[in-house]
């Protein structure tokens, strides 16, 4: 089983940046791709970052500019940077695993807990 632990959230003021950190148990199958999703009440689960093992990143269009995932396959650690955040950006983050880079959450096999991040005015 691959666990996944968030940590990084908080508030902070609009135009400000944040660094999330997952932090994975293992090297499996199921870490070969760690992505990053986001969930507002009411509103389904959305990718944001995806990072295949030995490749670059990628991020989805709206936040194209203004985050960046990265891996650090040592310390077993996956990064979501985030700049110029703005209130639209609050959400709960969690990252999850599986092995091979997918959009929909459903097909996600392992997932973290979560962290919040709030952007004020």
């Amino acid at each position: 089983e691959l666990r996944l632990e968030e940590s990084g959230g908080g508030s902070v003021q609009a135009g400000g940046s944040l660094r999330l950190s997952c932090q994975f148990s293992e090297h499996t199958h199921y870490s070969t791709c760690i992505s990053w999703y986001r969930q507002v009440p009411g509103k389904e689960r959305e990718r944001v970052a995806s990072v295949y093992n030995g490749l670059e990143g990628t991020v989805v269009n709206s936040v194209k500019g203004r985050f960046t995932i990265s891996r650090d396959n040592a310390d077993k650690l996956v990064y979501l940077d985030m700049k110029s955040l703005q209130p639209a950006d609050t959400a709960v983050y969690y990252c999850a695993g599986a092995g091979a880079c997918y959009d929909r959450p459903a097909d996600q096999v392992f997932w973290g807990r979560g962290t919040q991040v709030t952007v004020n005015t």
